[in-house]
């Protein structure tokens, strides 16, 4: 106990040294546990129900701001309209895109582009991703391969997508495959950088660790790299799934006679359609929230385990 200063107890005449207590006399009285009060049961069942409470009030809270937003948005629409008393091919009011939503919908057009534009998106989506992700890792782990392929990365994402998307169609046709090749070049280099930073965050003692270990690359990268980038592999993936809507119009908007681009495109140049239009919109912007809200719920349930750490 050499070169350790005492300090007094709460209880008078008790010496506290590390994690023992003694009193005047030297004897040992307690061993010295956290530094904080100890609730009775009690106590704890009631401070722990009201966390429970608060937590469960802040989440009912969170869940009622997105309609709330949207009735608000809603409703200064609808005001705006009747106060401008604006045609229907200028600003359409809600009940207009609504009723026009119900006719499309019931005769099946809307159903049928919907469905052309999320295949689009999904193949988009599987194509940019794999191949994004598989060169992410070879250049995370090559320098050399990263200092040759770089250059050219970088420039191709000086190249507009909507000047490349019609190249792309001509090479590849008319139909659903120069779409998703569109809709992959749009998601690619988002999320190749997002794998590169993801792996190079990993602790080299962590990697030192595994190398003494002697895991094999299989075992590092299951057990360490993959778990330590994950974080960083999501958020480039939620980026990637809201460009992915904006590839597949632009490929559609290119050439096409099908999906929601087109759609947008025959309402806007053709028709002067303007509810179908804010139709076409509006179903593009929910497929771009709902595959956001999926890869929101895959981060939730694959990094549980960081949160509880």
């Amino acid at each position: 106990m050499a070169g350790r200063l005492p300090r007094w107890d709460v209880a008078p005449k008790t010496l506290v040294f590390g994690a023992f207590s003694f009193d005047g006399n030297g004897a040992v009285l307690m061993q010295k546990q956290e530094n904080r009060q100890l609730l009775s049961g009690t106590e704890r069942r009631v401070w722990q129900g009201g966390r429970s409470l608060v937590r469960f009030a802040r989440q009912r809270f969170e869940l009622l701001l997105v309609p709330v937003a949207m009735a608000v948005f809603v409703g200064v629409w609808a005001l705006i309209g009747r106060l401008g008393n604006y045609p229907p091919f200028l600003l359409p009011t809600p009940v207009q895109v609504w009723n026009r939503f119900l006719t499309v919908a019931a005769d099946g057009t809307l159903w049928y582009h919907t469905s052309i534009t999320l295949w689009e998106i999904l193949g988009g989506l599987v194509l940019g991703l794999t191949t994004a992700s598989l060169l992410g890792y070879l250049l995370a782990k090559s320098p050399l391969l990263e200092r040759f392929l770089s250059p050219y990365i970088v420039a191709s994402q000086s190249v507009p997508i909507v000047a490349l998307a019609p190249l792309l169609i001509v090479w590849f046709g008319f139909g659903v495959l120069s779409k998703v090749l569109v809709c992959a070049l749009t998601i690619f280099f988002p999320v190749l950088i997002n794998t590169m930073i993801g792996l190079r965050t990993v602790e080299r003692d962590l990697m030192d660790l595994m190398r003494a270990l002697q895991a094999s690359r299989w075992q590092v990268f299951r057990y360490l790299e993959l778990p330590a980038s994950l974080p960083v592999l999501l958020g480039g993936l939620k980026i990637g799934v809201t460009l992915s809507v904006i590839g597949a119009v632009v490929g559609e908007f290119a050439q096409s006679d099908r999906g929601l681009g087109f759609l947008v495109n025959l309402a806007n140049r053709g028709l002067f359609d303007t509810p179908l239009m804010f139709v076409a919109l509006l179903v593009l912007m929910t497929i771009a929230l709902s595959l956001y809200g999926i890869v929101s719920v895959m981060e939730w349930l694959l990094l549980r385990w960081k949160r509880e750490s």
